[in-house]
This record gives structure tokens, C-alpha cells and sequence, in this order.
């Protein structure tokens, strides 16, 4: 079976943001005063095969924590759509 992977990779949030904290300073010197927060990451989307959709979750998952994702600094979510 084929899947599409649609991962996010974002800073933990106790870790200081500087590109978030850069973009939320450049929408205040927008006059876009209504945001509070800007988190900063990574969007990644993987084609891959696998038998199962439990076999492309494992496979997805080694990927994150092996390569795609700082596991001290960011965390990851995923979703897996079967094609």
C-alpha cells in the first residue's frame, strides 16, 4: 500500500522561539496587534510504502526520531493518508 505522510515538526514548548518571537514583532510593526504567539517549524510530506498503515506509522515515526526532528528541542505529530 502506498501513503502520503503530512508531518509537523515544532519547537517544545519551553524552548525559546527566536524566528517566532522575530515574526510576532514584525506583525506588532504591521499594526497586526491581535497576535499573541508565533510558533515556528517544520511542515514535511513523505510518499512511502508499506504493508499496513500500522507498518507506515512505525516506519514514519523511526524517521522522525531518527532524522527529521531534534527530540531535545522539537516534537512531531503526523498524519497518514492511504493513496
Amino acid at each position: 500500500m502506498k501513503f502520503i505522510a503530512e508531518i509537523n515538526v515544532m519547537p517544545q514548548k519551553e524552548i525559546l522561539d527566536p524566528q517566532g518571537k522575530a515574526v510576532r514583532i514584525g506583525l506588532q510593526n504591521l499594526n497586526i496587534t491581535q497576535v499573541s504567539d508565533v510558533r515556528i517549524g517544520k511542515h514535511i510530506t513523505l510518499q512511502l510504502e508499506a504493508a499496513t498503515e500500522a507498518a507506515a506509522n512505525e516506519i514514519v515515526t523511526e524517521a522522525c526520531k531518527k532524522l527529521l526532528a531534534n527530540l531535545i528541542m522539537e516534537e512531531f505529530e503526523f498524519t497518514l493518508t492511504a493513496i
